[in-house]
């Protein structure tokens, strides 16, 4: 897996992934950035938010849970020091389907956390992570 940022003006940059898709990262203008997009911790929650989203799914599908929509909320705290890493963060997800279980839905998210999500596991090591979910019914 390949990335590289290319700095565009200010602490504005360019990011590209090796796959070739591009954003914009940015900072607030406080800290000279324009606010053309994303800081670079915003991403990191982004990502681990995708990964476990992307895990959740994968498993409530070959479980043959029949799943409409899925959203993943992510709220975290960071060190009052630099570095200022995150410590601590809670996923909130927002499962919906037709007659879903809920004993699946929470073995989905656990099996994410705790096995699957790369993401996850490795913001774990700086950052306390915790979870929870909700069903929606739909159908």
């Amino acid at each position: 897996m390949k990335a590289s940022v290319k700095w565009v003006e200010d602490i504005t940059f360019m990011g590209e992934t090796g796959s070739g898709h591009a954003m914009i990262i940015d900072g607030p203008p406080d800290h000279g950035g324009h606010n053309r997009g994303m800081r670079p911790m915003e991403l990191l929650l982004l990502g681990m938010a995708g990964c476990t989203a992307v895990d959740v799914i994968a498993i409530l599908r070959k479980g043959r849970q029949e799943v409409t929509d899925c959203v993943v909320d992510i709220a975290a705290a960071r060190a009052d020091s630099v570095p200022k890493v995150f410590t601590r963060i809670h996923a909130h997800y927002r499962i919906s389907g037709r007659a879903l279980k809920e004993g699946q839905v929470r073995r989905a998210v656990e099996l994410s956390a705790e096995k699957y999500c790369s993401a996850s596991i490795m913001l774990g090591k700086t950052a306390e992570i915790s979870h929870d979910f909700e069903i929606i019914k739909t159908g």
